[in-house]
């Protein structure tokens, strides 16, 4: 039994069946039917025809990428016969044909670990090389120093590590081994010897030492020990590397990432100004400094080095920071990034003294989702599934993606990088929650996958969200909120950021106005793609310069109407998905889409639906004259068609506005849901806190301030309504 490289699950060999397509593997066999399928393998192009690439698998075996299986055209890609690729095996044809797919990884760096697929052991081994050159331990095949020809950065630095050791090994044996020094690393015995390219090995056991004789160390015995330089090196910053080769240096930052293979561990150390692999050896495939974990902050001295054009460093010593050492190099790396992900000085999409009010907040926001997109954590956006809510996350969305494709190779980028999932009602509950953490923590445990910043667009705004933030916070997965209704401060204190018109008293705007102009700081470069979304998500008393705007893009009074109706019907249908091209098909008219003819089809059927409803509903409104307030009441369930369009909550809207002249509110109530509707300023929380306490038996709770309705218990629903009616009536 051995352990996997990657998470050190007990197996038959070294890779678990959860790991095995994010290991790579050299292949060592002579025929086709000796891969195996599934699996990631090394190889070389061999030439190329019109339907595909051909390409070397080992020495003996060749397979056919087809042209079906790549992200690019056949004519674009840049590869050369004899250039290094990485493919899948696909499938293993009867006549012998490989299937090959194609691999979004073409980098060994991009893999976490490297193994042999050897049949004649019957299991993939990890590549460990004695002194000879051949293969050792654990029957893994012979390996000629021919076969490492085209290794990799890592088996190169494997190569000088097992030199390293060998060349130690012969000058401890002609030299007697002199009593160790107290702290004196240099002179400690054969099982104490450190490597030229990472670290000593641990105490051999037979005699005890004094904490004052060993070296600072938090390795256990048997693995590469953490060793203080003898003397006081250069601290270098990573970007200046290029001018150090040859030299030792001290780096100090991040550990981002962790590699075992086949040779040394490679340690991925990332600073203010960049990041470089440090290969640390201990001996062929173990594991050095195993108590290192990513993301913990260190403080690293070794030989600079440049293999095949790319600088590299060989490891003598890593220290773990704690402490104040921890703090001082944590906050410098975190306000270098503050300063890249920081937007230039960006004018508003146009003058407007609320976005003014919160140029500060919306640099901030802008800022966390820039700082996400830089160290390659997965933005989420979350918006209620109204116009104004994928309006505003479109907007996040057209500014986010074009950073997503230029910091990621990978193909798909674009949707494992940025996602959008509606929200009912503009709440953020537990279900939401629930289902956010246990995405995030399964790519996180299968992927590597950072967890996300979520953003919260016309949604998360009241104390209704706070179980689902703090299921968040719990594991520390970063927030932002920008939302137009007034924001709780407990929402405040709960998230990383907020852009909202109350905390600055600012005059009441739109989600989708503030969210355009957080794009705009996120991304200039689609500043005028951004123009018009402003003018759409006003239903009424639309910002005359948005208006103005939204003219200048092209979009007409109807054409504002037009688009606004037919997102609010896309957002209703299969409300929990995104529709990502349908709804940037409609706003932003891509790949040539006829949007006026689009958006037209779409809002006919949108006003044809409508007029239908309000036309029922006004014929059998209830009014009722409450303190002199004149209350109009909807029973939905009754005279609405339920889960087809519209839905309660636009229905009422639309409800409201036409009768709005004649009634002081609209109260729309159904099975166990009451909704508010009316132009007075009141206080959802403190209503529902009332009539709660009038109808202490009624179970009634806030459901969602921003479509103002409340939940009670069924049986309760007279009392509830009563209730409703006489405290809404002191408010009008």
């Amino acid at each position: 039994m051995g352990s996997c490289i990657i998470c050190g699950t007990s197996v038959d060999g070294h890779i678990c069946d959860l790991h095995e397509e994010d290991a790579l593997f050299e292949f060592r066999g002579n025929s086709a039917d000796q891969l195996n399928i599934g699996r990631y393998y090394r190889g070389s192009v061999d030439g190329f025809a019109e339907f595909g690439v051909f390409v070397d698998i080992g020495d003996s075996v060749t397979g056919l990428l087809h042209r079906s299986e790549l992200d690019q055209r056949l004519d674009s890609l840049d590869w050369e016969p004899g250039d290094e690729v990485y493919v899948q095996v696909k499938n293993v044809r009867d006549n012998g044909n490989v299937d090959l797919g194609w691999s979004i990884r073409q980098a060994e760096r991009e893999f976490r670990g490297v193994l042999v697929d050897d049949p004649d052991v019957g299991h993939s081994t990890l590549l460990e090389e004695d002194e000879s050159g051949n293969a050792d331990g654990d029957g893994a095949s012979a390996q000629s120093p021919d076969t490492s020809a085209d290794a990799s950065d890592d088996t190169a630095a494997e190569d000088d590590a097992v030199e390293a050791a060998t060349d130690t090994d012969a000058a401890e044996t002609d030299a007697e081994p002199a009593e160790p020094e107290a702290g004196d690393v240099s002179q400690m015995g054969d099982d104490n010897r450190v490597s030229e390219a990472g670290g000593s090995f641990g105490s051999n056991g037979d005699d005890e030492q004094s904490p004052d004789e060993t070296a600072e160390t938090d390795a256990p015995s048997g693995s590469a020990a953490v060793v203080e330089a003898e003397e006081e090196l250069e601290t270098v910053p990573v970007g200046a590397l290029a001018d150090h080769v040859g030299e030792d240096v001290r780096l100090e930052g991040e550990v981002v990432g962790i590699r075992q293979t086949s040779g040394p561990t490679v340690f991925e150390l990332q600073d203010e100004t960049g990041t470089v692999d440090c290969a640390a050896f201990v001996e062929a495939g173990v594991r050095a400094y195993p108590d290192v974990e990513e993301g913990e902050f260190a403080r690293l001295d070794g030989e600079v080095r440049e293999r095949r054009g790319e600088l590299q460093v060989e490891t003598e010593a890593l220290t773990v920071l704690d402490d104040d050492e921890r703090d001082e190099v944590e906050q410098r790396l975190a306000d270098a990034l503050d300063d890249e992900a920081r937007p230039d000085a960006v004018e508003p999409l146009a003058e407007d003294d609320t976005v003014e009010a919160l140029s500060a907040d919306l640099v901030e926001a802008a800022t966390e989702i820039r700082k996400a997109v830089l160290t390659e954590r997965p933005v989420i956006v979350r918006h209620t599934n109204t116009a104004d809510g994928y309006l505003a996350g479109s907007a996040l969305e057209r500014a986010t993606l074009p950073l997503v494709t230029d910091q990621h190779r990978r193909a798909d980028a674009q949707y494992h990088y940025f996602d959008r999932r509606p929200l009912e009602g503009g709440v953020y509950d537990m279900d939401d929650a629930t289902k956010d953490a246990s995405q995030m923590l399964d790519n996180r445990e299968r992927h590597d996958e950072a967890l996300p910043l979520f953003v919260f667009v016309a949604a998360g705004g009241t104390r209704e969200s706070l179980d689902g933030f703090d299921l968040l916070n719990v594991y520390g997965a970063p927030t932002v909120v920008v939302d137009d209704i007034e924001v709780d401060g407990a929402v405040t204190d709960a998230v990383d950021a907020v852009v909202s018109p109350s905390l600055a008293d600012a005059p009441d705007t739109t989600a989708t106005t503030l969210a355009a102009n957080v794009a705009a700081h996120v991304n200039e470069d689609v500043r005028a793609d951004l123009q018009h979304l402003p003018a759409v998500s006003f239903w009424e008393d639309a910002h005359e310069a948005y208006v103005d705007l939204a003219s200048e893009a092209g979009y007409d009074a109807e054409a504002l109407a037009q688009l606004r109706e037919a997102v609010a019907l896309e957002a209703h249908y299969q409300s929990y998905e995104d529709k990502r091209e349908l709804i940037t098909d409609l706003v932003f008219g891509d790949d040539e889409t006829d949007v006026g003819g689009l958006a037209g089809h779409v809002a006919e059927q949108f006003r044809e639906k409508v007029d239908e409803e309000v036309s029922t509903a006004v014929a059998n409104l209830e009014y009722h004259t409450v303190a002199e307030a004149d209350i109009a009441v909807l029973d939905t369930d009754a005279y609405s068609h339920q889960y087809e369009f519209p839905p309660e909550t636009l229905l009422l809207d639309e409800l409201h506005r036409s009768v709005r002249d004649e009634v002081d509110a609209v109260v729309g109530v159904d099975t166990d849901t009451l909704y508010v509707r009316t132009d007075a300023d009141i206080d959802l929380h403190e209503l529902v806190a009332d009539v709660d306490e009038s109808v202490p038996e009624g179970g009634v709770t806030t459901r969602s301030v921003r479509d103002g309705s409340v939940r009670y218990l069924a049986g309760e629903r007279d009392a509830v309504l009563d209730a409703t009616l006489e405290r809404l009536a002191d408010d009008l």
